[in-house]
């Protein structure tokens, strides 16, 4: 056992323990005679403290009492000293027999004098912590600010005694809609009413912050150590947390919140953790559970290659990959300026890792040849794409074609010609059923794969299961990400700002959403279980419930603490091919379940070899083509894009 670091509260809590032991041992000898202590014991007591000292000395060091504070002594804290003191009290007996001098202790001694140590060193301990922990509190008095917790389960308990020993908060009490919790006392703190009675309670004791602390039910949490948590128990959850942040709003008082499901239910919550409440917060997304083995089989010593590197999800994708240690990452992107921020930010998270960042075009074949010559990667993820809606719509429908069909196709022959292992292709939703040019593209990118695909396991065998160590294609499809580039979030951000208005395109529009880093890993997970039929998998990624986008607007502007008095929300019609709503599956379309809950795949329509030749033909026949040209192709290509009409006015 190592020796404590040695400093001057170290010293002092061992010679407490020591004194302690000499004054146990003689309150022992003492409560034996009645404080009548004969000469020939009281010669024994002294005869036998220089053996007893250095045994209580050796097992507190070796039980390592002195690694923690006092101000923080806990159970795990009086397990170590019951643990060192029982030790003592089996070593003393045997050492005092084997010197001959256990004769003359008696047997009461023996068993009253751990006892009396037990309390002396626990009691002091937890009254040094009262001690401390009663001033801090009587400072708080004057400096904390007061703050309503909202909840009253075992992670509201845990903050809140976590807040008792904070000098920045003073805890004025709780709220929880368990009536069964009404009115008692959780660590010195009432539960003082119903989340609804926040408004009345916050002006009556002067409140200006509460912090949302709900956690799941005694059932939910063995849910959650068995695998995620139950749909039916997270959706109630957050509604409660939705419910909560609402009534901040009414109550003008800002919500803060404990964001970890794992940080609340083991009570490791620190005062640093509580921060704002955020959109993610209020998602209703459960943490993704990765098999972290095999992506490591699947990532770690290889080169992977990462197109549209700088966006959202292409940056999110390089940060998941690096934590499974390739051996290089290369970063391809256009953008010479997204290219340089995450450059900048990579090389200081992780400095070790071989990175190349290179400027480069996917529809220019002779700098994907340079790239993929010189480096070899074994697993390409395909993030780069033209994605807005109505910029792709007008004026720019036949570059959105280029972008992202013909250059999905030049990667992805690129990628089959250097013999890489796995192709990933970062598809959307909005690729279903397509009323847009965007979609309708995405779609054509999705149809691309699986013909190449096609074309791989023919070369391998006339059965695709043949198809080993070909390139396999694996298509992940998923909706909105909140905060991504071009996303409502920055924009509902600024017009805030602003002061208002927010525009929002129609009062029913919904979308589904999911926040970066949970799409990135679920593409992550989908790139690894691709490939077990063939490949050409199209994976829908659980979306979970459409939201919609007036009610997002809302919800940001009660997260900034204004209220839509504050901030008027406008609707200004649908944009040229925008949706009412999104959709993960076409009319034609069903899916299988796969091992991981959150994935399935799309049994999606298939296309041939001929198909595929015919549409290169078609992107290779003329240099440019009118918006209204490309719309007209793209229903020859595209038998589900319905130009102009929006689903839900149909």
């Amino acid at each position: 056992m190592p020796l404590p670091k040695p400093n001057i509260r170290t010293a002092i809590a061992f010679v407490h323990d020591i004194a302690a032991t000499v004054v146990a041992w003689g309150l022992a000898y003492s409560f034996r005679f009645n404080f009548e202590i004969p000469s020939s014991y009281l010669k024994s007591f002294w005869e036998i403290l220089p053996w007893v000292i250095p045994i209580h000395a050796a097992t507190f060091l070796w039980f390592g009492l002195y690694r923690g504070l006092w101000h923080y002594a806990s159970l795990p804290d009086l397990r170590r000293i019951l643990l060192a003191v029982l030790t003592s009290a089996a070593a003393v007996p045997l050492v005092l027999f084997m010197l001959q001098i256990l004769a003359g202790t008696p047997r009461t001694v023996l068993l009253l004098a751990p006892i009396l140590l037990l309390l002396i060193m626990g009691g002091s301990r937890l009254a040094y912590r009262l001690w401390k922990e009663h001033r801090l509190y009587g400072l708080k008095k004057i400096e904390g600010n007061l703050v309503l917790v909202l909840g009253a389960g075992d992670g509201a308990i845990g903050l809140v005694k976590e807040l008792a020993r904070s000098v920045q908060w003073r805890v004025a009490g709780l709220l929880d809609d368990d009536p069964a919790k009404r009115g008692m006392m959780l660590h010195g703190f009432k539960v003082l009413g119903r989340i609804n009675e926040l408004p009345a309670v916050a002006e009556k004791l002067g409140v200006a912050h509460a912090i949302i602390a709900m956690t799941p039910t005694a059932i939910d949490r063995r849910k959650i150590r068995r695998s995620q948590l139950d749909r039916r128990h997270s959706d109630r959850l957050h509604r409660d947390r939705r419910h909560a942040l609402e009534m901040c709003s009414t109550a003008g008082v800002k919500a803060l919140i404990v964001p970890s499901y794992d940080d609340l239910i083991s009570g490791k919550i620190t005062v640093s953790q509580i921060r704002n409440v955020e959109l993610d917060d209020l998602l209703g997304r459960d943490p993704v559970v990765l098999d972290n083995d095999r992506l490591h089989d699947l990532l770690a010593g290889k080169t992977i290659l990462v197109t549209g590197a700088g966006g959202s999800i292409g940056s999110e994708l390089c940060r998941q990959i690096a934590k499974f240690e390739p051996c290089r990452l290369v970063l391809f992107e256009l953008n010479e300026f997204v290219l340089y921020n995450i450059e900048q930010e990579l090389r200081i998270s992780f400095p070790e890792m071989p990175m190349v960042f290179m400027i480069g075009d996917i529809k220019d074949p002779a700098r994907l040849s340079q790239v993929f010559t010189q480096f070899q990667p074994a697993v390409v993820f395909h993030a780069a794409a033209y994605k807005h809606v109505p910029l792709m719509e007008q004026e720019n429908a036949w570059q959105a074609v280029l972008n992202n069909v013909w250059g999905t196709y030049v990667l992805a022959r690129t990628a089959i010609q250097h013999g890489v292992e796995k192709f990933v292709l970062i598809s959307t939703d909005k690729a279903v059923n397509p009323t847009n040019v965007m979609g309708a593209s995405k779609r054509l990118a999705e149809m691309i794969c699986q013909a190449l695909q096609q074309s791989v396991c023919l070369s391998a065998g006339e059965d695709p299961g043949d198809a080993v160590q070909k390139t396999c294609f694996v298509m992940v499809r998923f909706g909105n990400v909140l905060g991504s580039t071009g996303s409502v979030i920055p924009k509902f951000r600024e017009q805030i700002a602003k002061g208002g208005p927010i525009t929002v395109t129609h009062s029913e529009v919904t979308r589904y959403f999911m926040s970066i880093p949970e799409a990135a890993q679920l593409v992550l997970q989908a790139g690894l279980m691709g490939g077990k039929e063939g490949g050409g998998e199209i994976f829908v990624l659980d979306m979970g419930e459409p939201i919609k986008i007036a009610d997002l607007a809302k919800d940001m502007i009660r997260l900034s603490g204004l209220t839509e008095g504050d901030i008027k929300i406008v609707y200004n019609g649908l944009r040229p091919g925008e949706k009412l709503y999104e959709e993960l599956l076409a009319d034609d379309e069903n899916t299988l379940p796969t091992p991981h809950s959150k994935l399935r795949i799309a049994q999606a329509r298939q296309v041939d070899a001929q198909w595929l030749t015919d549409l290169v033909a078609w992107l290779n026949e003329h240099p440019v083509l009118s918006d209204e040209e490309v719309k007209q192709g793209l229903t020859r290509w595209v038998p589900e894009y319905k130009q102009g009409i929006e689903l839900g006015n149909q």
